[in-house]
């Protein structure tokens, strides 16, 4: 053979085995979670900037059916619209939505971003798309119809919703879900705001919880995303136009700032108190909860039609006006508080909206008009009072919000100001630990706790409520009836996992034909063998090798089975003498040695209950029912397998948080 060919076999062979090697790599990257992630998280940027312009247009059409015309600029449109057109939109278009709500919204309440953070924390990201839908219309109609709401919280909830929808369909684990939300999150609040950075850092302080480089690039993507589908449609504008650009006229100022975020802080607090107050007085006055968006819409549109306009819808167009410092003293101060009180009856009666621009807009009147009485006490060291409006817009939004990090990087996003950043920082973050410390949380962490979901306890305990018994239990144990022999007992103990039967006896209530089909047991009680399931029924993993929830949060594959009722349980211990002596062998059975009404777990009670119920009880292993009403048996759970669990997933939100895979 001549050396040419030599020659020319090496070269192909060589390109063929770069081709290879290339081929291979492609296949490897494309199995990477941040390449999916990283796609996924394009697609998400795209989808929640079509969503959030799709929202506004929404707003938009319910705005021209109830009020007449559709924008922002409310108080300009409605000076040539009769009076009792104020007064009825919002007011008929309110007991819509109470009905509407009554019907067909879980818990019979609106949702918002305190359903996003509540997904993210306890229930691995995972939300209903069908429930999201759903909110945001009714989120939509209510500020179309004049609530004094605000329309960001709605578009984070729904592109919240939609990936967690998408996370569902690819099988995600809980770590890439969350990854998702924060996806979601981060488009959705770029997309309203025309705002990307903020947008990253909302969605990474608030729902994400970290600032991993795993949650860091994908967000970063769907962020930048979901801004440029927004400014395709809408234009490179900032929410709000300053009349001009503020600086800081003497370091003397910094003083006044900061007194400034003291201010803001009792608006914040004075704000979340009068939403609490207002749902007391609902509940006191026995109002039914369907007609409460009703009668708060009245209220509201009576303010409106005895000339306060200012307070319908988002009020963009109030706050542009307090920046170009328009409103006198007495109109900033009026505004603020009627604000706070019209905001507050909408939320408690059950419109669906955020808090973000309402925070905004009572920002800006409390730092107008302390920026007024700043100005006329110290003229030569004023930045004017629009820059103190500005000001006080961050630090009441951050109070509010429970984001201080985000709330700077959006106030700057907004106004296109560096010169007041430094004001903003300082007024922010003593308005936020002002409110920490007085009130202790965010306005959404306050919303959940009013519902009765505690977040507290820190990561730790946040992982143990996002986990639940279901996830963990065992179902080998063995049953007998209660008139089994004693001495069939004693036989049986001796081969018992864990040294441990249960009494149990056919259900009264047979369980759903859907149960009974999803994973159908393998029962022989009474002859001594053991109840195991099918080994393929194990809870499945997603990609990340967490635990493959359902859309609430529980494992698919671990639906309550249709067991038997539990009567009690029997170890050695309780047999005492009877372990030895066979004198009364003939008298005795299961039912006369069980321990009756034995301490149990639910396959739905999370890790932190567990734990309480372990260390109460003393034991190391505890029955698993269905629940404490129907007491059907269902496994078995064990203490050092509950804390192998826990152990394992802190370890896994500690990589995560260091980024590591």
């Amino acid at each position: 053979m001549s050396s040419r060919s030599t020659n020319r076999m090496r070269r192909t062979w060589t390109t063929l085995s770069s081709r290879r090697r290339l081929l291979v790599t492609l296949k490897r990257f494309g199995k990477n979670d941040q390449v999916i992630l990283s796609v996924m998280a394009l697609l998400l940027g795209m989808g929640a900037g079509g969503l959030a312009i799709l929202f506004r247009l929404a707003i938009d059409g319910v705005q021209i059916l109830a009020l007449g015309f559709p924008g922002e600029e409310l108080i300009t449109l409605l000076r040539e619209e009769p009076w009792w057109r104020m007064l009825l939109a919002p007011a008929v278009g309110g007991l819509m939505i109470g009905l509407f709500v009554h019907a067909f919204m879980p818990g019979r309440r609106p949702q918002g971003v305190a359903q996003v953070i509540q997904a993210s924390a306890l229930r691995g990201g995972r939300m209903d798309l069908v429930i999201g839908i759903k909110a945001a219309c009714v989120s939509a109609t209510s500020i179309g119809v004049g609530a004094s709401v605000g329309r960001e919280g709605p578009v984070v909830h729904l592109g919240a919703t939609v990936a967690s929808y998408l996370a569902t369909v690819l099988h995600l684990g809980r770590s890439l879900t969350r990854t998702m939300l924060g996806c979601g999150v981060a488009a959705a609040v770029a997309a309203s705001f025309n705002a990307p950075i903020a947008g990253v850092f909302f969605a990474l302080e608030v729902v994400v919880g970290h600032y991993a480089l795993s949650a860091f690039a994908p967000v970063v993507i769907a962020s930048v995303t979901g801004t440029i589908v927004s400014r395709m449609y809408y234009g490179d504008y900032p929410a709000f136009v300053l009349p001009q650009t503020y600086t800081i006229e003497s370091f003397w100022e910094f003083p006044a700032f900061a007194l400034l975020g003291v201010v803001c802080a009792a608006a914040a607090i004075l704000f979340i108190f009068f939403v609490g107050a207002a749902e007391g007085a609902f509940d006191r006055a026995r109002v039914p909860r369907w007609a409460r968006p009703g009668v708060a819409g009245l209220l509201v549109g009576a303010l409106a039609a005895l000339g306060f306009p200012h307070l319908l819808g988002v009020g963009y167009e109030a706050t542009d006006l307090a920046l170009s410092e328009v409103y006198a003293l007495d109109m900033l101060v009026a505004l603020g508080a009627l604000k706070i009180a019209a905001t507050a009856v909408c939320l408690a009666a059950g419109f669906g909206g955020g808090v973000f621009s309402p925070a905004l807009f009572i920002g800006a009147m409390a730092g107008g008009a302390f920026g007024l009485i700043a100005t006329e006490a110290f003229p030569h060291l004023s930045s004017g009072h629009g820059a103190y409006t500005l000001v006080g817009m961050g630090a009441v939004a951050g109070s509010v919000l429970g984001a201080p990090i985000s709330t700077i990087l959006m106030i700057f996003e907004l106004t296109s100001d560096y010169a007041l950043t430094i004001a903003v920082m300082v007024s922010t973050v003593i308005a936020s630990v002002i409110t920490q410390q007085l009130h202790g949380r965010s306005f959404f962490i306050w919303q959940l706790e009013r519902q009765g979901i505690s977040l507290s306890g820190g990561q730790e305990a946040r992982l143990l409520r996002a986990i639940r018994v279901r996830q963990l239990v065992d179902r080998t144990y063995a049953t007998v009836r209660p008139d089994t022999p004693i001495a069939e007992v004693r036989a049986l103990l001796v081969k018992a996992p864990w040294g441990e039967l249960f009494v149990t006896e056919p259900s009264a209530e047979p369980a759903s034909a859907g149960a009974a089909a999803s994973n159908p047991p393998v029962r022989a009680a009474g002859d001594g063998q053991y109840d195991s399931p099918d080994p393929g029924a194990d809870t499945d993993h997603g990609p990340d090798g967490g635990p493959d929830h359902g859309p609430d949060g529980a494992s698919g594959s671990d639906a309550p089975e249709p067991g038997e009722h539990l009567l009690g349980t029997i170890t050695f211990h309780d047999l005492s003498e009877a372990a030895f002596d066979t004198s009364r062998d003939n008298r005795l059975t299961a039912a006369r040695m069980m321990r009756p009404a034995p301490t149990v777990l639910e396959l739905d009670d999370d890790l932190e209950r567990a734990v309480k119920v372990f260390g109460a009880s003393g034991e190391v292993h505890l029955p698993v029912v269905d629940d404490r009403q129907h007491f059907r048996l269902q496994g078995v759970a064990h203490e050092h397998e509950l804390m192998a669990t826990y152990h394992r997933a802190l370890t896994q939100a500690r990589r995560e948080e260091r980024g590591e895979s």
